[in-house]
Parts: C-alpha cells; sequence; structure tokens
C-alpha cells in the first residue's frame, strides 16, 4: 500500500469507529484515579485478538499508547460520546475497561461492535503490514517441535506394538462357525503385519514432518536465516535442501545418513504423494503376449519415468531402524548446540540470528545452556508481565 492508499483507509476505519475517538483529541476529562479503578466489562471479552486492536488503533491510526504498567503490556484511551474508556492488554487478558461496569455495559457492546467492524475494513492495512514485516528480521519463527516429536514418538510405539502383537500370534488361527456346514478361518498375523506396515509409514512420514522443522531452526540458530523470506523460502524447499542447511554433508557419517534418508523420503514421497499405486512404484499393467506385466513408475520427471524393472520397494523394518540411528545421532545426542535450544521450545528469534546473539551461544553446550536459562527466564518475566 502506498501513503495515499493507507490514508483513503484511514478515513474509512475512523468513519466505522465514530463516533470513537482518541481521548488526546478530544481533551477527554477523566478522574484522576481512573487509570488504576478502571474495571474489565463483560463486552470486552468479544473484542478481536489483542495485537489487531493494538495495530488498528496504535499503528494505523496513530492513538497514544501509555505504555507499560506493572501487570501491563499497554494501554490505549480511547473516548466515546464524552466518556473515557481503556483497551489495554493486562496479565490476565486483554480487554475494555470502563468507570462503572453495570452502568456502562451497553456502550461497550456498541464499541466492541464498532471495533469489530473497524478490524474487517483494515484488512487490507494488516495483509500489508504482515508482507513488510516477514522482509525483516523483527520476527519470532514458532517452535513446535515438541509436539511434531510426540507425535513422531507416539507413532513409533505404536508401530513396534503392532509388530510385536504380530509376533506373538504368527501361529494363531481362529475358527469361526457361521453355521453347521459354514465355518471361516481367520490368520490374525496377516491383519496385524498389514496395520503394522500402515503405522510404519506414518511413522516415517511423521520424522520427515519433525525433522524439516528441526532443521530449519537449526538453520535460523546457525545464522543461515535471518528474515522471515528466508525461512519461507527454505520452508518451500525439499527435505535434503532442509537438511544441507544445517548439517554438513561433506562430513562421511553425515553423508551416509543424508543419502540414506533422501532414498527413503523419495520413496515414501512418491508412493503416498502420488497416489500410493505401491511401494515399488506399481502404477499399471501392460498388455502383453506373456499376460500383465506392472509396468513401474520409480522416477516421478525425466526420459526413465517408466520401467519394468526392478523398482525401489522400501523395507519398513530397515528404514525405522535407519531413522532411530538418526534420531540417536542428532536428536538425542546432547552434543549440537542448536538442538539443546530447539528441545527448549523457545522460538527462534531472527534478530538474534542477524546480530550475533546465536552465535556466541553456539560456541558450545555449555554456552547454550546459559543463554537458553537466560532467555526462558526473559520469557517468563515477559509472560508475566513484571517489567
Amino acid at each position: 500500500m502506498n501513503q495515499d492508499e493507507i490514508e483513503k483507509l484511514k478515513e474509512k476505519v475512523k468513519k466505522i469507529l465514530s463516533p470513537i475517538s482518541s481521548t488526546v483529541d478530544k481533551k477527554t476529562e477523566a478522574d484522576k484515579n481512573f487509570l488504576f479503578s478502571a474495571v474489565r466489562t463483560d463486552a470486552g471479552n468479544s473484542l478481536p485478538p489483542y495485537y489487531i486492536v493494538y495495530f488498528l488503533f496504535v499503528d494505523l491510526l496513530n492513538y497514544k499508547n501509555l505504555g507499560r504498567f506493572e501487570k501491563v503490556s499497554w494501554s490505549v484511551p480511547i473516548d466515546y460520546n464524552g466518556t473515557p474508556y481503556l483497551l489495554e492488554h493486562r496479565k490476565f487478558g486483554f480487554g475494555l475497561f470502563a468507570a462503572d461496569k453495570e452502568s456502562q455495559e451497553a456502550e461497550c457492546k456498541e464499541i466492541v461492535k464498532k471495533i469489530s467492524k473497524a478490524v474487517v475494513a483494515a484488512r487490507p492495512y494488516f495483509e500489508w503490514f504482515a508482507s513488510q514485516s516477514v522482509k525483516s528480521s523483527d520476527l519470532n519463527v514458532m517452535n513446535h517441535s515438541y509436539r511434531l516429536h510426540r507425535r513422531y514418538l507416539f507413532l513409533t510405539n505404536e508401530y513396534e506394538k503392532k509388530i510385536k502383537e504380530a509376533e506373538s500370534r504368527k501361529d494363531e488361527i481362529i475358527r469361526t462357525e457361521y453355521s453347521v456346514n459354514s465355518w471361516g478361518v481367520e490368520i490374525p498375523f496377516y491383519r496385524l503385519k498389514a496395520e503394522a506396515e500402515w503405522l510404519a509409514i506414518s511413522t516415517i512420514d511423521a520424522f520427515y514432518s519433525f525433522t524439516e522443522h528441526v532443521f530449519i531452526h537449526a538453520a535460523i540458530l546457525k545464522g543461515k536465516l535471518v528474515t522471515g523470506e528466508d525461512v519461507a523460502n527454505l520452508a518451500d524447499k525439499d527435505w535434503g535442501s532442509k537438511f544441507k542447511s544445517c548439517l554438513d554433508v561433506e562430513d562421511i557419517d553425515i553423508k551416509k545418513y543424508y543419502d540414506q534418508l533422501v532414498s527413503i523420503k523419495r520413496q515414501i514421497r512418491n508412493y503416498i504423494a502420488h497416489g500410493a499405486f505401491g511401494k515399488n512404484g506399481e502404477a499399471f499393467e501392460i498388455h502383453s503376449d506373456v499376460g500383465a506385466v506392472p509396468l513401474l513408475m520409480p522416477h516421478q520427471k525425466g526420459n526413465s519415468r517408466f520401467s519394468m524393472e526392478s523398482g525401489i520397494e522400501f523395507n519398513e523394518k530397515e528404514a525405522i531402524q535407519l531413522i532411530t540411528k538418526f534420531m540417536d545421532f542428532y536428536w538425542e545426542s546432547n552434543t549440537f548446540p542448536e538442538i539443546l535450544y530447539i528441545q527448549s521450545t523457545l522460538p527462534s528469534i531472527l534478530p538474534y540470528a542477524s546480530d550475533s546473539t546465536y552465535n556466541k551461544a553456539m560456541n558450545s553446550v555449555k554456552d547454550m545452556e546459559q543463554f537458553i536459562e537466560h532467555l526462558a527466564t526473559a520469557s517468563d518475566n515477559a509472560s508475566n508481565m513484571d517489567w
């Protein structure tokens, strides 16, 4: 948006908000203890998210923010028909505050309705603001590694339990009598083996989803991603590119992991993402003099896209064994400083990637542990609004 477009939008939003205005512009009179005695209203529970309201009033409309107080992150006084109100983000939540909750609740509902309509009208500004923010380093990248790791562990445990159950019932035969002359036989092993295979594929997929997330955070900590656009660009690339962004494939041991894991990733992607015709790439059968001949699709691109030769079938058990070894090497080893940070569940803070803060913490495991402790304390204080 250019400045003219922003000004036009501001005028539109002001009309929607009217008679809401800035207490500074209206020179609204209030009790001297109003800032400390104002009470939370019920209507305020229906306000849009606190950050959207802040950007609307402070960034777009230039209302005065009174700043931080004890247990208060920000406070914007507004005027409604000559009466002062407060939009405040406090420790116990964002809300609309008034001098007398009971007598002013009806007006508060009107204020909330107008703010909600203004937020909808101001959407082009928020979208522009977001696009501009991504180009900078003034961003946090949310860390969801704990949740993704739990998903991976859950599926791994379910797979292992299913495999054990299948083995324990390998020789079991269940005979079911339907009538005097009718009966059927079930061998649970085959059903359990199929279920174990499904769980294995889900486990492998969960591993790649988890590690893609981890690799992006690791690249930030290593100073290779410093803006939102950098993060978005890497997020759009394949798993192998993310791996290379944080691990040195020139190292012989790491290269072995890379080659094998990329191969499994390719096979799983071909199997799951391209129609799941078959683990070996079986997509067609050719009509021939020798009968139906499997036509494979082992490659998604290139002149050799189709083949009749042996494909690239993967073995679930071997794939999970390799994944487990890699997890022990990287995630569970406690030798990589970036992993200690990611395991802390703290977000990755992009300014720290460009101002050498992360670089200093990455010197050693000990340095990273001390940095995590410092940052966790600062984060707790901010959450509690202990300024």
